[in-house]
């Protein structure tokens, strides 16, 4: 997984926000050019993800997103409703239907997902009309 992130990273600027649950992503991501952001409290996730697209000034219909909990799914739609490319991504441990719902696909793991972004023919080949 990390050199399909290393790949990923010389074409775009990769953010991973988490609420963190298992205390994990600082040593998970650990030596990967990746900006970890870590959400506070314990309410409203899912407002705090939406809004890093706005604290990061980033256009919507650049970003892809990923993401599997009720809380991705205001970014999920945030990103598909502006023109971006929303992924909902199962990694073993479910997929909320609401982030489903507000993703434009969805895909069992983490690595298939990221190489949606690196083999671009796939998002192509499923996502075309």
């Amino acid at each position: 997984m990390g050199k399909r992130l290393i790949n990923l990273a010389r074409l775009v600027d990769i953010h991973f926000i988490t609420a963190d649950t298992n205390n994990t992503a600082a040593d998970e991501l650990k030596g990967l050019p990746i900006e970890l952001h870590l959400l506070k409290g314990e309410t409203d996730h899912d407002c705090q993800k939406r809004g890093h697209l706005k604290q990061l000034e980033l256009e919507p219909s650049g970003v892809a997103a990923f993401g599997n909990g009720n809380n991705d799914r205001l970014l999920l739609k945030a990103v598909k409703d502006a023109g971006g490319l929303a992924i909902a991504v199962e990694n073993g441990e479910g997929c909320a239907l609401d982030a489903i719902v507000n993703a434009h696909l969805f895909i069992t793991g983490a690595a298939n997902a990221l190489d949606l972004l690196l083999k671009t023919k796939r998002c192509k080949a499923t996502l075309r009309f």
